[in-house]
């Protein structure tokens, strides 16, 4: 995936790559619709490209677990330097653990410095290869198609590192990229095939739509019949248009297809009746309750860098072995809606510093529930941080113990079963109080009294020196000789 700042050269760098391409030949001159397209190379080795429009489509491929690409390709032009929406990528890239490569754009420029951009990388923690890191850097020149074939060689060796390998001969399954209604071809999807082989005639489920593969389109517009693994393919005839990063797969027959789709539709409904994966406080609370949670991520975003560090240095401080706030992204500016995405693939919640959100991240919030918070006062973020972090830590548990009672015979009763009777040695046997069995001295059950009788009436509490008749909750195996020890459990809030 080609990622990068604005007009730092993303789309003029895919165009250059796209003319070196031996099998495109004029395909250069041509806007490519299809979002994703194959270079194949003079060697005969073949690298596919996914174009990102902003990092919607990535983060959402994130966010539905498919992250559909290998490789990231960070493009920083030498005159400009890193940019804000480039350290965004980088974060992005992070997110879905994916190696990087970065391509340093511009070179035949007056200015360009493309020494400067290796050392402003060490920030970001990305150590280039130059200066002892393992991170492949190239100076790249897209107009002047200076050293492309470098940094296809660059993507190559670090595909062969990382050994991506898939079988061609089984049904296919893969990703979708982008998909949209086509006047006069109905729903096109563009998907990229990840193992298996796709054909024409196979039946298919993509995300909650269904439909059998009417044509394949390549990158170059031409008519396939096959689509084997990381090609990337326009698929005709689906019933309606799945979303972007929705898995895709084929099955045996159009029965199963409905029966898959038509349960995913349920489920998304139920998901988004009950609370989804919504990024709110309100979730985020429900699922430290869970105990699903010991980390509170955040996207911070502020007017100056000063207050960006103190928010970030305020995490940071507050955070513990056990509980932590996970700064996901911050940055200097407004709101927009690559921090929604980002939030929304990573669970956060927006925490903005005299900064405010523009229409567009409001409307993309509000329609995926992502939480944005607004403040002026530094003391506001970290009171709030604190509150989240001191309702994530687990409670301190202490026990109290109630009282003894020795068991001196045990009655058998048709409808209750097992009854022991006892006597309380010392404090008190109360009825639902949680209790420990002991035959010599050694536990062998722990549970709850069901059941507490003094004589013939049933009573909440029996206090040392009684008798008492007492039923354990689902447990029958008790014996004369054995001892009762009933206690209390507390639970104590703790503080950071």
């Amino acid at each position: 995936t080609v990622m990068g700042h604005v007009d730092h050269g993303k789309t003029s760098l895919l165009d250059a790559l796209r003319e070196t391409d031996v099998a495109g030949g004029e395909a250069g001159g041509i806007t490519q619709h299809i979002g994703a397209y194959q270079v194949e190379m003079s060697s005969g080795r073949r690298i596919t490209f996914i174009d990102t429009p902003g990092h919607e489509a990535f983060s959402a491929m994130r966010a539905r677990g498919a992250t559909a690409t290998d490789i990231v390709v960070l493009v920083v032009a030498a005159d400009d330097g890193i940019m804000p929406q480039a350290v965004e990528a980088i974060r992005h890239a992070r997110e879905a653990q994916v190696p990087i490569i970065v391509a340093i754009n511009k070179i035949d420029l007056p200015a360009a410095d493309s020494l400067s951009v290796r050392q402003a990388l060490l920030q970001h923690d990305l150590v280039v290869e130059e200066l002892g890191g393992d991170v492949l850097a190239v100076d790249v020149s897209a107009k002047m198609n200076t050293n492309l074939d470098k940094l296809e060689e660059a993507i190559l060796l670090q595909a062969d590192l990382l050994e991506l390998t898939a079988n061609p001969d089984r049904p296919a399954e893969g990703v979708v990229v982008e998909a949209r209604i086509d006047v006069g071809r109905g729903p096109v999807a563009t998907v990229l095939v990840r193992r298996g082989s796709l054909h024409v005639g196979e039946v298919f489920v993509a995300g909650h739509e269904w439909g059998r593969v009417r044509a394949l389109v390549g990158a170059h517009g031409e008519k396939i019949d096959v689509a084997g693994p990381a090609v990337p393919v326009e698929v005709l005839g689906l019933a309606g248009a799945p979303n972007a990063g929705d898995s895709f797969s084929v099955v045996e027959s159009e029965a199963r297809a409905r029966e898959i789709s038509a349960f995913r539709e349920r489920r998304g409904r139920a998901l988004k009746a009950g609370s989804g994966e919504q990024s709110t406080m309100e979730e985020l609370f429900a699922r430290i309750q869970e105990g699903a949670v010991g980390e509170f991520p955040v996207v911070v975003k502020a007017d100056v860098q000063g207050s960006v560090e103190a928010i970030v240095g305020a995490a940071a401080k507050l955070s513990t072995d056990e509980v932590k706030v996970r700064v996901v992204h911050s940055a200097v500016g407004g709101i927009n809606q690559s921090d929604v995405g980002l939030a929304r693939a990573s669970g956060a919640v927006i925490i903005g510093f005299n900064v405010r959100a523009n229409a567009q991240a409001r409307d993309l919030s509000a329609q995926e529930k992502v939480d944005i918070r607004y403040y002026s006062v530094i003391y506001e973020i970290i009171e709030e941080f604190t509150g989240v972090l001191t309702g994530m830590l687990a409670p301190t548990i202490k026990e109290r113990a109630i009282g003894n009672a020795e068991i001196l015979e045990v009655f058998n009763i048709s409808k209750s079963g097992k009854i022991a009777g006892c006597r309380v040695i010392d404090g008190a046997m109360r009825r639902g109080a949680k209790v420990r069995l002991l035959r010599d001295h050694v536990v062998i059950h722990e549970g709850s009294l069901s059941n507490l009788k003094r004589f013939k009436d049933d009573v909440d509490e029996v206090k040392a020196g009684m008798e008492c008749g007492l039923a354990l909750e689902k447990y029958q195996d008790i014996q004369a000789g054995d001892e009762i020890e009933a206690f209390e459990v507390e639970e104590i809030a703790r503080t950071l």
